[in-house]
């Protein structure tokens, strides 16, 4: 079943903002991935216990999601790139409707959606009016 979830980019206080809402909501944080869980041992080693992925329920079954930005490649939080509508579609071909559709005119994206290491086929972009969007379909292997 598609899914909609809310996905925030942090400069490097996503663990402690998540706990905070998970706080707030009187819920748990349901999945923590850091960097270096990803052998990415080429980042600073200040960011290699970064957070790469953490999900957080918050109310009606919405699930509030997020990483650290990476300063070594270049990353700065900004508003565009601050929060992201993510959707999780029910087949490859959505996802590939919903990127074409949302990346018109886009101002900053992705290239196109692609198979990624984790086992999903992904894209994002900034779409004509500035909001960010992120396709995830998790089952495309």
């Amino acid at each position: 079943m598609a899914t909609v979830s809310t996905y925030v980019n942090t400069a490097g206080k996503t663990e402690e903002q998540f706990n905070f809402y998970a706080k707030v909501f009187g819920t748990s944080i349901t999945t923590l991935l850091r960097f270096s869980d990803f052998g990415m041992d080429h980042l600073p080693e200040e960011e290699r216990n970064g957070v790469m992925h953490i999900v957080v329920p918050i109310l009606g079954g919405h699930l509030l999601m997020g990483t650290d930005m990476l300063p070594s490649a270049g990353h700065q939080v900004r508003i565009g790139n601050n929060t992201t509508i993510q959707l999780e579609p029910d087949s490859r071909e959505q996802a590939d409707e919903l990127y074409a559709q949302l990346s018109e005119q886009s101002t900053e994206n992705s290239g196109g959606m692609a198979d990624m290491d984790w086992g999903a086929y992904w894209g994002t972009c900034l779409d004509k009016y500035g909001i960010r969007w992120m396709i995830n379909f998790p089952n495309a292997q």
